[in-house]
């Protein structure tokens, strides 16, 4: 049905690096070339998606974005993350964290600590160079090497002289991050604190946010200890979402 095909076509433009072809999209949903460009053209007038003539390629338009802003008003994401990270604060009794990308940066949206544990400067709102955080490294680690290379650009930002030195570091750093399946960073944000992180994934694929914890440098738990709590952490956020990993 043409609602279906719809969706699909959004989804296809979403998961993209950046536009394509009306071929491209057609052979990616399964539908003929002619009537996806037409249903192209229903959406381009609708506002949803947009047509870039010189390029002969199509990509998500104003619509989708006000619809995503719409959803962002309610808070959903926060509203199912928020008792995942109280668990995993209660089990581990450390600070945890829910971000997104924001662009190059990592945004916190939710901070959960225990009664005693001392403010960090990933407050609620923080944005931080993605990078140098483990929740946007986690984040980045699901994302084409291209598209990394357009957020980030080719001169990082580095804090205390620590961190990849340029882009062909970071992807090397994020392909064996990917291959585990967390992110960590020792120091990077605040000295003498650490953290780990896992991505959890929407019901496209998409890494739609990442969960971390962070402890002092002289804390005794075993990173093993708190890999495993954020990975079962961002997994049933994942679950909750709806979502599915990409090996899934």
């Amino acid at each position: 049905m043409s609602a279906g095909r719809a969706l699909a076509v959004l989804r296809v433009l979403a998961a993209a690096p950046g536009p394509l072809p009306a071929e491209a999209v057609a052979a990616q949903v399964g539908a003929p070339r002619a009537s996806t460009y037409r249903l192209l053209r229903v959406m381009a007038d609708e506002g949803f998606v947009v047509h870039f003539p010189e390029e002969r390629r199509w990509g998500l338009g104003i619509a989708t974005f006000e619809v995503g802003q719409a959803y962002l008003r309610r808070q959903p994401l926060e509203r199912l993350a928020r008792p995942v990270l109280l668990r995993l604060v209660r089990s581990l009794r450390r600070t945890a964290h829910l971000g997104v990308l924001h662009g190059a940066e990592t945004l916190y949206l939710l901070v959960e600590r225990p009664p005693t544990t001392a403010p960090l400067v990933t407050a609620v709102g923080v944005r931080l160079p993605a990078p140098v955080t483990a929740s946007g490294r986690a984040l980045l680690a699901q994302l084409p090497e291209a598209h990394v290379r357009a957020l980030v650009g080719e001169e990082l930002v580095r804090r205390g002289g620590r961190g990849p030195a340029d882009v062909d570091a970071l992807l090397g750093e994020l392909a064996s991050e990917r291959a585990q399946g967390w992110s960590a960073e020792d120091g990077l944000v605040t000295p003498g604190r650490r953290s780990v992180a896992a991505a959890a994934f929407d019901a496209t694929g998409r890494a739609a946010a990442a969960i971390s914890v962070t402890t002092d440098d002289d804390d005794r738990t075993p990173r093993a200890a708190l890999v495993d709590g954020v990975l079962a952490a961002a997994g049933e956020l994942t679950r909750r979402l709806g979502g599915r990993t990409p090996r899934d």
